[in-house]
């Protein structure tokens, strides 16, 4: 189908302008959700309330899987990942792996407005946001320091080895790779356990008073990942999506998975051809379930006229999500159970 004419998009937005403003994001982030909210409610734009939203969850620390709390990796090193995506434009400005920066979110969205790059990683993307006025900070907290003591004596486990000797299983590095024809490939590995206290993720989508909508995540990744892994988070189409068509999508969960699937443009996408949110969310996630039946993760989802919906895998208690609509400009909390193959 043909993308509708400029004209007819405005003209669609202002037959929806009370459904407006609408924010949605993962999980209970009643505080991140209410600080968009107000950020909107002060004259700020989608983008302005994405960030600000997604920073006051880094503050916050949320639930220890965002900002600098915790998620240390093996060498005891809290990384962190975000981005920031404008539905008007498709410009996206993106962080991965970023050491020593508190505001990750807001590096990306530096990124987005001062580069022509999308994404930036590592100590390198550290020297752009010294240069952009962010300050050098530690992110190792007491907290950090002890998850990361405590997973050297419980023989580093859980860890993200495979496929090496020493087994991983039972030991701790360094390790070394094993012959590949020895072993059988199969997607029913043990995956690490999602739950609301270990998930990584805060993904959020605002569309605006005037219609126009953004995206964003923030996430310190997987606790006692591998040194430089980058999680879905910062990954346009994986972390999250938006299309001023049509709506925006994020997702939280097991990332090295869902990346593989770009699951908040797969909802997107369902959505432009007609599905609910709810059903665009419950696609992605069926996409994602046939290839890896133990993962774990969930996806909310806002269609251009405000309408929001949430899917979810694997995740024992359901996937609770917060939000805010125009017509109702208090902060909720829903959950949505989940679809299980294990």
């Amino acid at each position: 189908m043909d993308a509708p004419p400029e004209k007819m998009i405005s003209d669609l937005k202002k037959s929806w302008q009370n459904s407006f403003p609408v924010i949605i994001n993962t999980w209970r982030f009643t505080e991140a959700t209410q600080t968009a909210w107000n950020t909107l409610t002060r004259g700020g734009t989608a983008l302005d309330a994405v960030e600000q939203g997604c920073t006051k969850c880094e503050e916050l620390q949320c639930d220890t899987t965002v900002g600098y709390v915790s998620s240390p990796d093996e060498n005891g090193e809290t990384t962190l990942d975000a981005m920031i995506m404008d539905g008007e434009t498709h410009a996206v400005g993106a962080v991965g792996c970023l050491r020593n920066v508190k505001n990750a979110i807001g590096v990306a969205r530096k990124v987005m407005e001062h580069t022509k790059h999308t994404l930036l990683v590592g100590e390198l993307a550290t020297d752009f946001a010294v240069k952009m006025g962010f300050p050098l900070e530690s992110l190792a907290t007491n907290e950090s320091l002890q998850m990361h003591n405590d997973w050297k004596t419980n023989k580093c486990q859980p860890n993200f080895w495979k496929n090496v000797a020493p087994d991983p299983v039972t030991n701790c590095g360094p390790y070394s790779p094993i012959n590949l024809s020895s072993v059988s490939t199969n997607n029913k590995e043990s995956r690490p356990k999602i739950d609301e206290l270990n998930h990584d993720t805060i993904g959020m989508v605002v569309i605006d008073a005037n219609g126009r909508i953004a995206s964003g995540t923030s996430s310190n990744g997987a606790r006692n990942k591998i040194p430089g892994r980058v999680g879905d988070a910062p990954i346009t189409g994986a972390g999250s999506y938006v299309d001023k068509e049509v709506g925006g999508a994020a997702c939280t969960g097991d990332g090295d998975i869902m990346a593989r699937f770009l699951p908040s443009l797969l909802t997107v996408e369902e959505m432009r051809r007609g599905a609910t949110p709810e059903d665009a969310a419950r696609f992605a996630i069926s996409r994602i379930s046939r290839f890896y039946p133990s993962f774990s993760g969930g996806i909310v989802a806002v269609n251009i006229q405000g309408d929001i919906g949430a899917a979810c895998h694997n995740l024992p208690d359901g996937f609770p999500f917060s939000y805010v609509q125009a017509t109702l400009p208090d902060v909720k909390v829903d959950v949505v159970q989940c679809t299980s193959n294990v």
